[in-house]
């Protein structure tokens, strides 16, 4: 989980020293969050984990998802990969909903999704508490939850 830890570490040090919060990592977490929960990100559903495993086979990133899911060696995607998969019209609305410019988006969800989704399906596998299940240990595990 190394970065997925790096990443809540960072973020806890970071809430310490920024009364209001914010942070640069924090929303992105939070699209990140949204996007596996299958909340709106600034205009239209994506449905949750499932939809989302099957939007990145309909763009040939299948193999990069299964990768995640699995038990073995993540497999990285690139920014423009990620593009292609989630189209430039919905990374610029998550970019508009969280303050950061599209290239922040998209390169931090290419280094956070891969382990976000890998810890998620423990065992290669959503967990049988579901998708909640495995977000509610998420948000625990977050700094000021």
């Amino acid at each position: 989980m190394g970065l997925l830890d790096s990443l809540l570490s960072g973020l806890a040090g970071t809430n310490n020293a920024n009364a209001s919060g914010s942070t640069s990592a924090s929303p992105l977490l939070q699209i990140a969050l949204q996007l596996l929960a299958g909340a709106s990100s600034g205009g239209g559903s994506t449905g949750g984990l499932n939809a989302m495993i099957e939007q990145f086979q309909r763009a040939g990133m299948g193999p990069q998802m299964n990768s995640w899911i699995s038990s073995g060696q993540n497999m990285p995607i690139s920014p423009e990969q990620l593009s292609q998969v989630f189209g430039r019209g919905q990374l610029q609305q998550m970019a508009a909903g969280s303050g950061m410019d599209v290239d922040e988006v998209s390169g931090g969800l290419a280094s956070m999704l891969p382990q976000l989704i890998d810890h998620v399906t423990p065992n290669g596998h959503v967990p049988d508490s579901g998708i909640d299940g495995a977000l509610a240990e998420i948000s625990r595990m977050m700094p000021g939850r």
